[in-house]
């Protein structure tokens, strides 16, 4: 009799004792990858001081975060099962597809990956410079490092994601702007098609989003087009219509959001 109760008195002490052990949270990483324009400018990315030498420029990962607090994650749970998520930002300003890999950025994310874990994949911008042959890559060298990327991430047992490039400032015709980057928002459709991918058509959600918003506010609010003698990083100002300023880059990713929300397997989100 006193065995058992010894024996009871275990069972009891265990069970208050697994009670305050602190639970692990399980986590689900959210990797970007892409160029410029998903690039996170803070912390280390090139061992400068964010605000007196880049700020105002951000990409739409580098705000992509507080996307992912527990009560906008119930939004995406036929992606994400569980109530926290790290969003690990590897693009990279001035990289396709191929330098991408190249560099060794890829190998990076691919040692890391997990089970579950997502890679949203943007890029195009750089792929499509013909003028700087370093970084060109056509189109079909294009779907072929998106193809590699999209194998090695299931191959992880992770959710591959593509996206087609986010629009550029230009060109606007009639108050409406249109597609500025040629083949490769088709050529991502296509690699989405091919391998049965989930698609976000960045290019159009952006596209439809500026022109909303009209051609003068996202000029001088979205993108990095900024007077003389305001920011420490640019006395003589600055146009440039394709890097954006936070709110032009919370609004895009505001768009990736609500994409992320309406994806299902196989489908494309934002395509006309």
């Amino acid at each position: 009799m006193q065995k058992l109760v010894f024996g009871l008195a275990a069972i009891v002490l265990s069970l208050v004792l697994v009670a305050f052990v602190p639970f692990k949270k399980k986590t689900v990483t959210v990797y970007l990858i892409g160029d410029s324009t998903v690039a996170d400018y803070t912390g280390d990315y090139d061992d400068k001081d964010y605000m007196t030498t880049r700020y105002p420029v951000a990409g739409w990962g580098q705000v992509f975060q507080p996307f992912m607090r527990p009560d906008s994650l119930r939004k995406l749970r036929h992606l994400i099962k569980v109530d926290s998520v790290i969003v690990a930002d590897k693009a990279r300003g001035g990289r396709s597809t191929r330098t991408f890999f190249e560099e060794g950025r890829w190998a990076e994310v691919y040692r890391s990956l997990q089970k579950n874990d997502l890679v949203l994949m943007q890029f195009g911008h750089n792929d499509a410079a013909e003028n700087k042959p370093e970084r060109y890559t056509n189109v079909t060298a294009y779907k072929e490092y998106l193809r590699l990327y999209v194998y090695q991430t299931r191959k992880k047992g992770a959710i591959p994601i593509l996206l087609t490039p986010v629009n550029r400032n230009y060109p606007w015709k009639d108050g409406k702007l249109s597609n500025v980057h040629g083949d490769y928002p088709q050529a991502v459709k296509d690699v989405a098609k091919e391998l049965n991918v989930q698609l976000i058509d960045l290019t159009q959600l952006s596209i439809d989003a500026f022109t909303a918003k009209g051609q003068d506010y996202v000029t001088d609010n979205y993108f990095m087009n900024l007077p003389a003698g305001k920011y420490t990083a640019y006395p003589d100002g600055q146009k440039d219509n394709t890097h954006f300023q936070p709110e032009g880059a919370t609004a895009v990713a505001q768009l990736v959001f609500q994409g992320m929300q309406e994806l299902k397997a196989g489908t494309t989100v934002g395509q006309k």
